[in-house]
């Protein structure tokens, strides 16, 4: 599995993944919407086939995940793009990786707080309050959960360790993004695209 960054000649296809997996480029989510095709991404490839593609937003020192999408399951695609994006992090000088995701998205939950992500806030009726953006975003969710707020994940850029030579150079042997778990079969949302 290789993971790069997106290119401007794959645009379309990112346009293409975006509106076939969340209904549009429309991203709603913490306060307001961003359209992911305009965004820097990730893609993942595998034997030279395009099978997965991470969307992200930074400003501020956070990079925010915008949209992931595994479109192979159980090969590693999600845990290879949500690695490498807090590699991206560390280059970056980032100190932490956050998205957002809704009540019902158990699965979500799981991959990701497996993947060394924890649960930092909970916006209650922030997919209510989403769905002023966008009308489309259903009531009714996973498993039959009724679909109402946000959930905030963050992986953080542990401190350098004081006294080491990787301080000096902005590194820090914390500085480790999450280790690949069991894979999960179908893509996560993670910010509200339906």
């Amino acid at each position: 599995m290789e993971v790069r960054e997106v290119v401007p000649a794959e645009r379309a296809w990112v346009e293409d993944v975006l509106v076939r997996r969340w209904g549009s480029t429309d991203i709603a989510g913490r306060g307001g919407t961003l359209n992911a095709a305009e965004l820097p991404g990730l893609v993942a490839e595998n034997e030279g086939a395009r099978v997965g593609l991470l969307t992200y937003h930074e400003t501020d020192g956070q990079l925010e995940v915008v949209t992931i999408d595994a479109l192979r399951s159980s090969i590693g695609v999600g845990t290879a793009l949500l690695q490498n994006v807090c590699q991206l992090a560390v280059t970056h000088q980032c100190h932490r990786v956050w998205l957002v995701t809704s009540n019902d998205n158990l699965r979500a939950l799981r991959f990701y707080q497996r993947r060394g992500f924890r649960l930092v806030a909970v916006h209650v009726g922030g997919v209510d309050a989403a769905r002023v953006h966008k009308a489309s975003i259903p009531t009714v969710g996973l498993d039959g959960i009724p679909v109402h707020d946000e959930i905030e994940l963050e992986w953080r850029r542990p401190p350098p360790t004081v006294g080491s030579k990787d301080t000096e150079a902005g590194t820090s042997k914390g500085d480790r993004v999450p280790e690949p778990a069991e894979e999960v079969e179908h893509a996560v949302s993670d910010r509200l695209g339906r």
